[in-house]
């Protein structure tokens, strides 16, 4: 019998919610007041057709369409006069081949460009977006702070921890009259002195804004320490809540980091940010931070939603046209560019200028691979066509360069693309540089560092080069990042040669690591989109189905169907996601040829690899695992990885209905003859008194969330080993073994577990296998008592372990009407990997080709690089 309360099942109603269906009242209105704007779409995070309808611009008295006159001074006859005798104006020799990027203008620019830049600087020009913001730009003295301090991590070298702080300043351009720097050192006991001052770099500045990069370096010592920097004789002139001088934690520099990972961090288009009180999770963020400091903060995409530039910005005019063949022709010239250079640019500094959001933004170090949201919504996975439109290219370039700068503090490129520049020659690549970009503008040379692995050639659609990431999260836990966006098309994630680089990269280290004395006992492996996941092919069999041709020619006639297509190349509005997730059937490949190279390289290192995710907008617990029928011990089991999936800690999540949906699609799914997977029944019951779920749906929790990593470090000295001990609180030890509720898991079979696992310690041995053949339960020692029973959840005992396993806790909100953000936590422990490879199986062969791995790991072996 199951011990979770009896609840009506939300899928009864399919499409009810009430979040979105109604509004929260205002004073002296009726409380059951309809939303106007509610989207009848429940499987996007996107605006209703009412929302746009509410956001357009009025018709004009009369009727008639709504035509927009144009600005009676909003062309220059100049300005078209030189950009006409430009575009034809090739350089002798440009039109020759060779494979290098261009440096160099590509064209001869006519005078009377030039002569109107200076003019707008001056006072004159012709009311252009860049025309205007050069008029009036403030002079000031370069010590106002638009934005930041952002601190980030980037990788240890040797027991020195080296990060950086990015400071946003009033004003700039070619050159900076007054250069800041940053004075830190060490907080508490040893803290006296003056502390070091590092001078800043500017990474980019125009007359808008100046970007300023601090390198910090500070030696790891035998202790956990707090860092404390200010920045003399600057003012905070937005963010009104920073103080004056800001803090971080570095862990023992034989302990490794406190991990604290989050995903889309934004809200839709469309969603009433009031009824979730805006980004309070962070509130709690900052809570836990202050208990017991985070030394690391991981985002997995969507650090910033830009989706609203296309409804409230400049890409509104293009969105308004409803035939998909002129958006795809629409051109992106330069003054468009300027425009939405100004939006993104304001955008991240309005977001990260948000409380509570931007209190941690100076205090975590942080670390992030971007999404589609950081461009914009299902970018990359949108028709080949229509995504190397005019536009996307353009927005896909803008987004990159403040992505580059407000997320990886590193430089931006020279340009970015318009349609207005000269096409490359053939077998050149890249956008080139554009010299009407650099007239007010200073772009600092580009940066090679040790903690990005680079693309070795530009994406399709972002004309730039991946940026993956690896770093050490101190003693014995190394970071690999995935840069899933830059290279993404509808049909691959990944080039096949940034793959080669990445694990090239990772058998470097890992051997290094090895090598030294000081192997590496587990791999956080980033990546933006769920690899575990239930599969959607059924859903995407009927999106892509010629009988919804019809429809979308109605669609496009007559407005039928709404928002159930997006506003893009017509497709349905939801196939883009299905398409963006690894379990897509046009990833299935890519993706299982990504899983068993990573299952070489547990097995080769005896590394335990744990996946983070985001996206979904939903908490769950995927993970791989050898089949049942091989008896191979989870300690001993290098396939065995689990997919922490956890989004979103600010969106709005998808409806119950949803997440129950996925509940019932959750299979037990086959990857290979060796491999099987599924999610975990995770979710013991709904946060708090929640009700957020059905009764049978232990696997996807609707409900905002974040989640804590940490080590059970060998140094602790502690007798708690994989979330079960004799020596545990009788709260949490496993008196009798309790299959969640919902399961058909019989008594018998938990009594016997319970018995098995009673003695069992994986500090000294292997764990015996369960005595059930659902592997949706619990398949070895850190997953029993799963959920908020666990130690990992308690944070009185989180990581307070000795046996070098994982504890992982995801903290869901309990309720979105609380203003101070309360959430409770759901935990397992994730063991290290006891691998040896066998010398020989029975028969003479190896044991790796018996197990299924000699294919593979002549590949990685022979196709390894170094670098």
């Amino acid at each position: 019998m199951s011990s979770r309360p009896p609840r009506p099942d939300p899928d009864a109603d399919l499409f009810r919610d009430d979040d979105e269906d109604f509004i929260t009242p205002s004073p002296g209105t009726d409380p059951n007041t309809k939303n106007p704007y509610a989207s009848s779409n429940k499987w996007r995070h996107q605006e209703s057709s009412a929302y746009l309808r509410h956001t357009r611009p009025p018709a004009p008295q009369g009727g008639g369409a709504h035509h927009k006159a144009r600005d009676a001074d909003s062309h220059s006859p100049v300005a078209d006069l030189a950009d006409f005798l430009n575009s034809s104006r090739i350089s002798p020799g440009s039109a020759g081949g060779g494979g290098s990027r261009p440096t160099t203008p590509r064209y001869i620019p006519v005078i009377a460009g030039a002569a109107e830049a200076r003019d707008a600087v001056q006072g004159g020009g012709d009311g252009g977006a860049a025309d205007v913001r050069a008029r009036t730009a403030e002079k000031t003295d370069g010590r106002d702070i638009d934005c930041g301090p952002l601190i980030n991590y980037r990788r240890m070298e040797g027991s020195t921890w080296v990060g950086s702080v990015l400071v946003v300043t009033r004003g700039g351009g070619k050159t900076q009259e007054w250069i800041p720097g940053l004075v830190f050192k060490r907080g508490g006991e040893g803290g006296e002195g003056n502390g070091d001052e590092v001078k800043g770099l500017c990474l980019y500045s125009d007359i808008r804004n100046t970007f300023w990069r601090f390198d910090v370096k500070v030696e790891m010592g035998e202790r956990e320490a707090r860092w404390e920097y200010e920045l003399p004789g600057m003012r905070y002139a937005r963010c009104k809540t920073k103080t004056k001088v800001q803090s971080f934690w570095v862990p023992a520099v034989t302990e490794s980091m406190r991990i604290m990972f989050h995903s889309c961090n934004g809200f839709s288009i469309g969603t009433d940010e009031e009824a979730f009180n805006g980004a309070v999770l962070w509130k709690d963020v900052m809570r836990r931070h202050t208990e017991r400091p985070f030394h690391v903060m991981i985002g997995g995409g969507d650090q910033i939603y830009n989706d609203a530039i296309r409804i409230s910005g400049p890409l509104r005019a293009w969105t308004d046209i409803g035939n998909p063949k002129k958006r795809r022709e629409y051109p992106f010239p330069e003054r468009l560019r300027e425009d939405c250079d100004e939006w993104y640019l304001q955008n991240y500094i309005r977001w990260y200028n948000t409380e509570p959001f931007a209190a941690c933004n100076g205090q975590i170090p942080q670390m992030n691979i971007w999404d589609d949201h950081d461009i914009i919504d299902g970018f990359g996975s949108y028709v080949n066509e229509f995504m190397k439109c005019d536009v996307f290219r353009g927005i896909g370039g803008v987004a990159h360069k403040y992505y580059m700068l407000f997320q990886h503090h590193l430089p931006p490129p020279p340009s970015t693309y318009t349609s207005d520049a000269i096409h490359n020659a053939p077998g050149e690549h890249g956008q080139g540089f554009d010299p009407n970009q650099a007239t007010h503008a200073y772009v600092h040379p580009g940066i090679t560092e040790t903690n990005y692995i680079v693309g070795s050639r530009h994406g399709p659609f972002v004309e730039e080069h991946s940026h993956n990431l690896f770093a050490k999260l101190g003693a014995r836990i190394a970071f690999l990042g995935v840069d899933a966006r830059t290279e993404r098309t509808r049909h691959q994630v990944n080039f096949p040669e940034t793959y080669d680089q990445i694990f090239s990269r990772l058998r470097e280290e890992l051997g290094a690591a090895q090598s030294a004395g000081n192997p590496f006992k587990h791999l956080i492996l980033l990546l933006g989109v769920p690899i575990a996941y239930p599969r959607l092919t059924w859903l995407e069999n009927i999106f892509s189905s010629p009988l919804i041709g019809p429809i979308k020619f109605l669609n496009r006639r007559m407005g039928l169907g709404g928002s159930f297509f997006n506003s893009f190349d017509g497709s349905v509005d939801l196939l883009d996601d299905l398409d963006d997730h690894y379990t897509a059937r046009t990833h299935k490949k890519e993706r299982n040829q990504f899983i068993k190279r990573l299952q070489t390289m547990c097995a080769e290192f005896s590394v335990r690899i744990t996946i983070l995710s985001g996206d979904v907008h939903l908490a769950a617990l995927g993970r791989f695992y050898s089949k049942p029928k091989l008896h191979v011990p989870v300690e001993n089991d290098y396939r065995y990885m689990a997919n922490v999936v956890s989004s979103a800690i600010v969106n709005k999540p998808p409806p119950a209905a949803v997440a129950n949906l996925l509940s019932r699609r959750n299979k037990i799914h086959h990857l290979d003859h060796s491999t099987d997977e599924t999610l975990f029944k995770l979710f013991d019951k709904d946060p708090g008194d929640s009700v957020k779920t059905a009764s049978h749906n232990n696997v996807t929790m609707p409900s905002r969330n974040f989640a804590i990593i940490t080590e059970n470090s060998p140094n602790n000295g502690h007798s708690i080993s994989n979330g079960n001990s004799t020596h545990l609180p009788p709260r949490l030890a496993p008196p009798e073994y309790p299959a969640p509720p919902g399961s058909s898991a019989g008594r018998s079979h938990r009594s016997a577990l319970s018995r098995q696992n009673s003695h069992s310690s994986s500090s000294s041995g292997s764990s015996v296998l369960p005595g059930h053949k659902d592997s949706r339960l619990p398949i070895g020692p850190g997953e029993i008592n799963a959920g908020t029973k666990h130690k990992a959840a308690d944070p009185a005992e989180h990581g307070r372990g000795f046996d070098g396993s994982l504890d992982v806790c995801i903290q869901v909100e309990v309720d979105q009407s609380d203003p101070e953000g309360t959430t409770e936590g759901y935990g397992l422990t994730i063991p290290i990997l006891d691998y040896k490879k066998p010398e020989k199986a029975e028969g003479g062969g190896h044991g790796h080709h018996r197990l299924g791995l000699g294919r593979v790991m002549s590949r990685e072996t022979t196709g390894s690089r170094s670098h």
